[in-house]
């Protein structure tokens, strides 16, 4: 199963940078277990060139930062059902898949991994609160990652929002 793990924020913008760290702690720990079939992207936001990454995957796991009303962190499957955004030039994750099918006829399953943050202000580094929900995301990603047919298979092993 080929899987990209893809976080997008601003790490300048303090817990905005969620989804970039997890990445970057993920890649560090594939690199250790030796696994392969991962790879890894990060960006300041989703473009419509990625569509074409994920086509060529089997599972894409977008990461980013939430301000919505969890508590730690959670998943959501995309659907495809997004749009662009013209004032922040930002695609979302809906939009991408979207791309990706419409363009190259590609259905890889997708998840958007929301994890909580709680300040956004200009400067870099993750507030306390926000690294501990980064650590619990880590955590289930990797038990996620070690047998991801099984997890995706199951409704109870998918910590779904």
């Amino acid at each position: 199963m080929q899987i990209l793990i893809y976080g997008y924020g601003n790490p300048g913008r303090q817990d905005d940078g969620l989804g970039v760290a997890l990445v970057q702690r993920a890649e560090a720990w594939a690199a250790e277990q030796g696994l392969d079939c991962l790879r890894f992207e990060n960006n300041y936001q989703l473009n419509i060139e990625d569509a074409e990454a994920i086509s060529h995957q089997d599972l894409v796991i977008f990461a980013d930062a939430s301000e919505e009303d969890i508590d730690d962190f959670c998943l959501t499957e995309v659907d495809g059902q997004g749009k662009l955004s013209f004032t922040t030039h930002a695609a979302s994750p809906g939009y991408v898949v979207k791309l990706c099918r419409d363009l190259f006829d590609k259905h890889p399953r997708v998840f958007l991994l929301h994890i909580k943050g709680y300040a956004w202000d200009f400067r870099e580094g993750l507030s306390d609160r926000a690294q501990k929900n980064l650590e619990k995301a880590f955590a289930y990603l990797k038990n996620m990652l070690k047998d991801p047919t099984k997890a995706l298979e199951s409704k109870e092993e998918l910590k779904l929002c």
